[in-house]
């Protein structure tokens, strides 16, 4: 029924994913290689050309709204039609229904609706389908499977400014250092950065080429540089020129031909306009320089939505964005740029291919999900995703074998990592796993949509997947999970990586995650990893396990050996055997690696979750552990940011000070001696642990020993 609406703020409303998979469209066409057009090799959907937008509502006094749409529209007012398209009307008191058809092909069928009391806002209901007889409630009354949604908003919150103008924040920035040589200019902008070049006093008749470098050997080698641009120049008077094309780059160099001249060169920086809300400070100036540069690592990356690397590909990988979640919720805490991303990767249906193409992919979207809602609590986004959840899930559990477990089919890749040698045969462990965790993120998510058959259907899948798979793969021999089996056999491979998920999945015994530690992660002559991005879950599930000083001493080898060659930013692959310029090389190319890439920046996450200690243990922190462990620090002292505030640590070897603007806590604190408190009760919870409870808004204080 139609109730009294109060006042809003009134914002742009769309059908929800349809912005972000436009703007997924928009952004990841821009690659590309060499000056030529790079688009992604995977299924790109569109949004819905047709949307309804419609809500019930009383107004006590007749009231005049403005109306504003991207796209021809027509708009009903009880069921019936008003002339034209109307860009204002006046309404009468009373029960009314307003419906607002709109039609785009170009751009997000989006509506702005302002009046004193009616305004656009989340609270319309939408649909892309012309379904005016269905129930407000949202069921379906037909075999279509039609269902309402609430409409989608952010913060489009000026009828001038539709989602299709959005664009990211930008500032003038000149370079740190210029070479000149003959008609080739060489500039240093001091660090890895991105957006769009500025050549100043461009005079003459000839071609300007431009290379660009994330290190100097990339920006001279202008036969296998990644990325370039070339323009004909024909002008007698000094001009200034702004490439079009938003670029990664630390260095650029300048070639001008013919009878062309340049006096310098500047950039338009281009970034997402995001607060460091997360931070992180320690005795350790090499692990703060690793804080640091892993930050600017993924506030470069935090693009439009969570990319790769900003060089390269600038694609949204499902893998890459995974990681990039955990460590926004300890930077940015920016749910927004999450949700953006989860869409767009996701797209509509019918589903005829995994995410991106690779199984795993597919099962890291659904744990990004299952995160963001721990880390959030919106359970609005959970209910409207829902839908597509079930539509992906339903593609995967079609493509089981007659074992009821995965393996690679025709149009799979099985990525799991950039290793050397790693068998992708059979039924990989690795995926059955993550394809365990994501059936028992999908039976949360039901609950939370109100399906409870769904609910209890995904449990008993997950209980029977987890129970096959330890019958499988664990082996009591070698204190590991086997690798894969292949045509019904077990091969003696063990790897690192359904070992290590297991561990902070919670899946092993504490027996077996002991003897996994020493068998697999401490074990030399198991495969080590080179890639950040599995360095990041390997080192996770080490932390979960208290190893937090070795950890450490990994985090300032393998991070500080990048900043030790000089990176500004974090790298996709590092390998310290490597030498001078072979760093750079990946992918049969000698400047195919991205030295800005988003999963290098982990040591935020790990910081933040596991030294500073802090994790929600229900959704949006309602209630929390805080956990501190030095890990060989002599003292550090950070926030880690929620929706209501942040909760800070400061902790050294003998005092542990926190505050937190939300939820309830338990700090819990390992000491030699039973700690002490003047604001707070310590009960012994045995083999020197500790807790006490925290209470949002007040301060402690606790003495104590560290071990």
């Amino acid at each position: 029924m139609p109730g009294i609406i109060s006042a809003q703020k009134a914002t742009w409303m769309w059908y929800p994913g349809d912005f972000e998979i436009w703007l997924g469209n928009e952004m990841q066409n821009r690659r590309t290689e060499r000056g030529a057009f790079f688009p992604p090799f995977w299924k790109m959907d569109s949004h819905y050309v047709l949307i309804d937008f419609h809500k019930n509502f009383e107004l006590t006094a007749p009231e005049e709204i403005e109306i504003a749409v991207e796209g021809r529209y027509n708009v009903k007012l009880d069921g019936k039609l008003v002339f034209g398209s109307p860009t204002k009307m006046t309404i009468p008191a009373g029960k009314h229904q307003l419906n607002i058809k709109v039609h785009n092909q170009t751009n997000v069928p989006a509506v702005y609706i302002k009046g004193k009391t009616l305004v656009s806002d989340d609270s319309w209901l939408c649909t892309y389908e012309d379904k005016e007889w269905i129930d407000e409630s949202g069921k379906a009354s037909d075999q279509s499977g039609t269902i309402f949604l609430n409409a989608a908003t952010w913060n489009f919150d000026d009828a001038q400014t539709p989602p299709s103008k959005y664009q990211l924040a930008r500032k003038a920035i000149s370079a740190k250092k210029a070479e000149k040589s003959g008609k080739s200019l060489v500039v240093d902008f001091g660090k890895e950065t991105f957006g769009y070049v500025k050549l100043h006093g461009l005079k003459g008749k000839g071609t300007v080429n431009v290379y660009y470098g994330e290190s100097r050997e990339e920006a001279l080698a202008t036969g296998t540089c990644e990325t370039l641009d070339r323009k004909n120049i024909d002008s007698a008077q000094p001009a200034t020129l702004t490439l079009e094309g938003s670029r990664a780059f630390r260095y650029v160099n300048v070639e001008c031909d013919g009878s062309v001249q340049l006096d310098s060169v500047s950039m338009d920086y281009e970034y997402q306009p995001l607060t460091y809300k997360g931070s992180f400070r320690c005795n350790d100036n090499q692990i703060n320089k690793i804080w640091d540069v892993a930050a600017y690592t993924m506030h470069l990356t935090t693009r439009e939505f969570f990319i790769d690397g900003i060089k390269r590909d600038r694609w949204i990988w499902s893998g890459d964005a995974y990681q990039s979640y955990l460590m926004n919720y300890y930077l940015f805490n920016d749910d927004a740029t999450v949700r953006r991303t989860l869409w767009a990767l996701r797209g509509k249906d019918p589903v005829t291919s995994h995410t991106n193409t690779i199984m795993d992919y597919t099962f890291y979207w659904f744990l990004g999900i299952y995160d963001y809602y721990q880390y959030t609590g919106d359970e609005k986004f959970i209910a409207q995703a829902y839908p597509r959840m079930v539509s992906m899930m339903d593609y995967v559990l079609g493509r089981r074998n007659a074992n009821g477990m995965l393996e690679g089919l025709a149009g799979d890749w099985q990525f799991i990592d950039w290793a050397d040698k790693l068998s992708k045969k059979g039924e990989v462990s690795f995926e059955q796993l993550l394809f365990t965790r994501s059936l028992e993120a999908m039976s949360t998510c039901a609950r939370i949509a109100n399906d409870k058959a769904g609910q209890e259907k995904y449990a008993k899948l997950a209980a029977d997947m987890k129970d096959k798979f330890f019958k499988t793969f664990w082996s009591e021999d070698k204190k590991a999970l086997i690798h894969n089996r292949v045509n019904g056999q077990l091969t003696d491979n063990v790897t690192r990586y359904s070992n290590m998920f297991a561990i902070f999945f919670n899946y092993f015994t504490e027996k077996q995650k002991q003897e996994v530690k020493q068998s697999v992660l401490l074990n030399d002559k198991i495969q080590k990893i080179t890639t950040p991005y599995m360095r990041f879950y390997e080192l996770e599930a080490l932390c979960s396990m208290g190893e937090q000083s070795y950890v450490l001493k990994e985090v300032k080898d393998y991070w500080g050996g990048m900043l030790n060659l000089g990176a500004t930013s974090f790298w996709e692959e590092y390998n310290p055997a490597k030498k001078d310029a072979d760093h750079y090389a990946m992918y049969g190319r000698p400047f195919g690696k991205s030295l800005c890439h988003a999963w290098g920046a982990s040591p935020i996450y790990l910081l933040g979750k596991y030294y500073l200690g802090v994790k929600p243990t229900s959704p949006a922190y309602q209630t929390y552990l805080i956990e501190p462990k030095l890990g060989g620090l002599q003292w550090m002292e950070g926030d880690v940011p929620t929706h209501t505030g942040k909760i800070h640590v400061y902790c050294n070897t003998k005092e542990i000070k926190v505050k937190s603007d939300t939820g309830t806590g338990t700090l819990r604190i390992n000491s030699k001696s039973k700690p002490s408190s003047k604001s707070a009760t310590i009960v012994a919870k045995g083999n020197g642990v500790f807790e006490m409870t925290v209470e949002k808004g007040k301060e402690y204080l606790v003495k104590y020993q560290a071990k």
